[in-house]
């Protein structure tokens, strides 16, 4: 097995594409922010540029784990507790923690992925993909989000930009 050292997320095509070395190995259909991107702090936007994986968080919970401040609640998401907190920003299955690697750009000071809490999680399989519909994280289908957990290793570089998927590619 092929181990990724490279996901490329492409907004324009709302697609996480895995890579080893210049090779494809998946893509996966995401939401990155309903409010494009950006990278200044509470903007609820989408950070672009070079990133990496900084912590994983999750290892052994269920499908449906409900994360909250990056700690599991106790709960595993259903229709029924959707429905108690219609207005919450659902985190699920697993965290892969982003952090910027360009300073100025994505890491320190008022536009510092890290600490803007910026991940790449799970959500209810009821919420759309495809399409910008986040707070500012890449949103996942749970089976996918465990998929990639389990083959992503921390400090995985993570390209994160407006172009499709070709152009990106391009740049590494």
């Amino acid at each position: 097995m092929q181990i990724p050292d490279l996901l490329l997320i492409s907004l324009a095509e709302q697609c996480l594409y895995v890579y080893s070395g210049k090779q494809l190995l998946h893509s996966y259909a995401i939401s990155s922010a309903k409010n494009g991107p950006g990278e200044t702090s509470g903007s609820g936007c989408t950070p672009r540029g070079w990133h990496q994986v900084r912590a994983k968080i999750g290892a052994g919970l269920a499908l449906g784990a409900v994360l909250r401040g990056r700690r599991w609640t106790g709960e595993v998401w259903t229709a029924e507790l959707h429905e108690q907190f219609p207005g919450r920003d659902w985190i699920l299955t697993r965290i892969l923690w982003l952090s910027g690697l360009e300073p100025g750009r994505n890491r320190l000071g008022s536009c510092d992925t890290f600490q803007r809490y910026i991940y790449i999680h799970g959500t209810p399989d009821c919420e759309p993909m495809s399409q910008p519909e986040s707070h500012g994280c890449i949103r996942m289908r749970n089976a996918d989000v465990l998929e990639l957990f389990e083959q992503v290793p921390v400090h995985c570089r993570v390209l994160i930009g407006e172009a499709r998927q070709a152009e990106l590619a391009s740049m590494f």
